[in-house]
């Protein structure tokens, strides 16, 4: 479907009619939750719905806690129920203004800061409303007051949040305009389920491939190559580099090299003085706060780090540099890592020990074998601008495309900043 076809046919439905901007107070009541007390939550009984279950799509149900009635003798937290289809939204935290569609089949109740939307039903469609609230997410952050402490007011949200209802004087067309721009997002919503699912299926069918090949490509007899310590073929980095030459493309800290041997992404921090730790084009680094999330990059520039980061430069000519990068983010390397880190809620890995770590090295020859096969399964499962994972992204792209022109009324000027 195009952009014209799609303009063409919302032209066609609304036929002319009026589109009214109401405030969410005049077409909806909203409910916030119960204060629920952590020093009573239980591992089984009626689920509790917190801030951090809303992802800003659904109500995610992996970390739910859950409560005993009996438990309170003072406020009701019954009468905080949710039911399959209410529309949730975070009010604080770092999910404020998140969105959070409730499609589980058991009741369960809302806490603090979470609200509940209770649309009129002879006015608004719950769905649309659903849809709708998607398109403002950066609006209800900004109505939050942003910053580091973001908390959304309900009188706030009722007054200020303007919603688009079509043919206002007949409630009955209204719904129905309502009900045909729902089903049409809820087919993309079901095609992009649908594919995201089987793209996921494929991915994780490649990942397991991949570590097949990964096992059984770095696999050596212990007579078969030669066996060297880390140290022996390469050292950390001693450069130095002014925060003079760094950007947010090359600096590189721990929170922006990312999980699962994905890369890094931009730096929303660099440094404003003083000197860096430098890395070369080609140089391993490696995130050393809690290894066990296999954080690595191998450097396609030089720039510079912290700390928290190590930079392996390779000095043994008779290796690879994009071999000795797949040695390393090898999980036996990593579980090496582990077995060595220091500390319990936040280990770091040992860096002595780590120089320690045996690295096979077969023939030149043979590394780039290894290397060819491996770097088209790190580039299909891996990257973020390529493969799978790119396509995944792309499907929730078109999703929100269409969602925006269907819902793209013309705003009144209360919410043209929105």
């Amino acid at each position: 479907m195009s952009q014209p076809n799609v303009s063409r046919f919302l032209e066609q439905l609304l036929d002319g009619v009026e589109v009214e901007w109401r405030s969410l107070g005049d077409v909806c009541d909203f409910k916030n939750g119960f204060a629920f007390k952590s020093s009573l939550f239980k591992e089984e009984g009626l689920p509790i719905i917190r801030i951090t279950n809303v992802d800003g799509r659904n109500v995610c149900l992996s970390d739910v806690k859950y409560f005993n009635p009996a438990d309170y003798t003072s406020g009701n937290p019954l009468n905080y129920s949710i039911v399959k289809g209410d529309v949730l939204i975070a009010m604080s935290g770092a999910t404020t203004g998140k969105i959070g569609y409730y499609d589980a089949d058991q009741t369960a109740y809302l806490n603090q800061r979470v609200g509940k939307f209770e649309p009129r039903k002879d006015i608004l469609n719950n769905r649309y409303l659903y849809h709708f609230l998607l398109t403002k997410s950066s609006f209800l952050y900004v109505l939050a007051g942003g910053g580091a402490q973001p908390n959304l007011s309900s009188n706030n949200l009722k007054e200020k949040l303007l919603i688009p209802i079509p043919c206002p004087d007949n409630p009955k067309k209204s719904l129905e305009i309502q009900a045909e721009i729902v089903r049409i997002l809820d087919a993309f919503t079901a095609m992009t389920a649908e594919l995201t699912a089987e793209l996921t299926a494929e991915l994780n069918l490649r990942q397991q491939q991949y570590n097949h090949y990964r096992d059984q490509l770095l696999s050596f007899d212990e007579d078969e190559v030669e066996w060297k310590m880390l140290g022996e073929i390469a050292e950390y980095s001693n450069k130095r580099v002014s925060y003079e030459v760094l950007d947010k493309s090359n600096y590189v800290g721990v929170n922006n090299l990312l999980q699962n041997r994905a890369g890094k992404t931009d730096s929303d921090h660099v440094p404003t003085e003083g000197n860096s730790t430098g890395y070369s084009y080609n140089d391993i680094l490696i995130g050393n706060i809690r290894p066990y999330l296999k954080k690595i990059w191998h450097a396609d520039r030089d720039g510079g780090t912290n700390g928290d980061v190590l930079v392996v430069h390779l000095t043994d000519s008779a290796v690879i540099p994009r071999y000795l990068y797949q040695v390393l983010a090898d999980d036996n390397f990593f579980e090496y890592n582990m077995q060595h880190a220091k500390g319990a809620k936040m280990p770091r890995g040992s860096k002595p020990r780590i120089l320690e770590y045996l690295v096979p090295v077969p023939s030149k020859e043979e590394q780039a074998r290894i290397v060819s096969i491996l770097d088209k399964f790190d580039t299909l499962t891996n990257s973020i601008t390529e493969g799978l994972p790119r396509e995944i992204e792309l499907r929730q792209q078109q999703y929100e495309y269409y969602r925006d022109l269907l819902l793209s009324f013309p705003k009144p000027d209360a919410q043209k900043v929105a």
